[in-house]
């Protein structure tokens, strides 16, 4: 199942596999992008990945995890990352992007947040955003969709997971605030709704999330499933399942622990859904979607160990898929 084909609006994927965004924190201090982003998403598409989605790239010089992250807050951006596009085309692989704000999470001088709670460890304190803040930031996202498009990715993943502002807002653990946008979900919509004004419809449109805090208070599968059905008909087309990161917790990992949690989203919301978490196994992806507890599995960590997973493993399953010409002479 999991070099099945799926076809999502005049997309055919040609298999399940996703590689899903993880910071290389290899940029610049100004966000561009070099050979190595370029290498490093290359190999992946020439391994075979179905949908790369590049890593956390940011709206705002402030809203970055890390002064290495990718940025996309200016047109100067643009040629950089077509760069990274063109090359997964190239090598038969459908190209996606991750926009993020990274909130109190922002190894940066003054970050900002919902509400002024610190994450912890030796994050800073952030400040509690005002109305004029929020506006910054909604208009930063719809600027980097817009650019986006322009550098010709066919996904647009925005991240609203881990801990990061959009999550920060949806989660009553970070965010305790008096006004309207004490429901986080206000947030994410205008954040959507400006996205959707400008990224064409005929794209793909993600949200990711965490559907577990794994804490008493936090953010679970029913109120994160409430705030993708709040949004959902501004045009999802999927829904990136992970969990934490919110606060510092304890997780108890193992291969294929967030599936559960993609299986009861995809449940109570209806939308077609990525899962995952720690899956090294072919075996055990096509399992997860064949038994419908999600429509798509991202592979991390093993893609930074073997980025020719796919290409090398699918005659385990027996399949038999084409391999790279050039590295034909390696093939097992």
């Amino acid at each position: 199942m999991i070099f099945s084909p799926i076809k999502i609006k005049e997309y055919e994927i040609k298999n399940r596999a996703v590689m899903p965004p993880m910071c290389m924190y290899s940029a610049n201090e100004e966000g561009f992008v070099n050979d190595f982003h370029v290498v490093h998403y290359g190999t992946r598409a020439i391994g075979g990945v179905g949908l790369i989605i590049q890593e956390a790239t940011a709206v705002l010089p402030d809203g970055r995890i890390t002064v290495n992250d990718l940025g996309i807050w200016s047109d100067d951006h643009i040629l950089g990352l077509k760069h990274i596009v063109d090359v997964i085309h190239m090598n038969g692989s459908i190209a996606g992007i991750q926009i993020n704000h990274a909130g109190r999470k922002a190894k940066v001088e003054n970050p900002i947040g919902p509400s002024a709670i610190t994450y912890g460890g030796d994050y800073k304190m952030p400040k509690e955003m005002t109305i004029d803040d929020i506006k910054e930031v909604v208009e930063a996202f719809k600027d980097a969709a817009r650019r986006a498009d322009q550098a010709g990715y066919d996904l647009l993943e925005i991240h609203g997971a881990h801990g990061y502002l959009i999550f920060e807002f949806l989660s009553p653990l970070s965010n305790q605030r008096k006004d309207q946008y004490k429901d986080g979900k206000i947030f994410l919509r205008e954040v959507m709704e400006a996205v959707t004004s400008v990224w064409p419809k005929d794209k793909m449109l993600v949200l990711r999330v965490s559907a577990h805090e794994y804490i008493e208070g936090g953010v679970t599968p029913e109120s994160i499933s409430e705030a993708i059905n709040y949004v959902k008909d501004l045009g999802l087309d999927l829904i990136d399942v992970s969990s934490g990161g919110n606060v510092l917790v304890k997780i108890k990992a193992f291969p294929g622990y967030q599936l559960d949690l993609a299986k009861k989203v995809k449940e109570l919301t209806g939308c077609k859904v990525i899962g995952g978490g720690l899956i090294t196994d072919l075996s055990l992806a096509s399992n997860a979607i064949g038994s419908e507890r999600c429509d798509m599995v991202y592979f991390g960590r093993i893609l930074l160990r073997e980025p020719y997973l796919l290409i090398n493993h699918a005659s385990d399953l027996g399949y038999e898929i084409k391999y790279p010409e050039p590295y034909i002479r390696g093939k097992k």
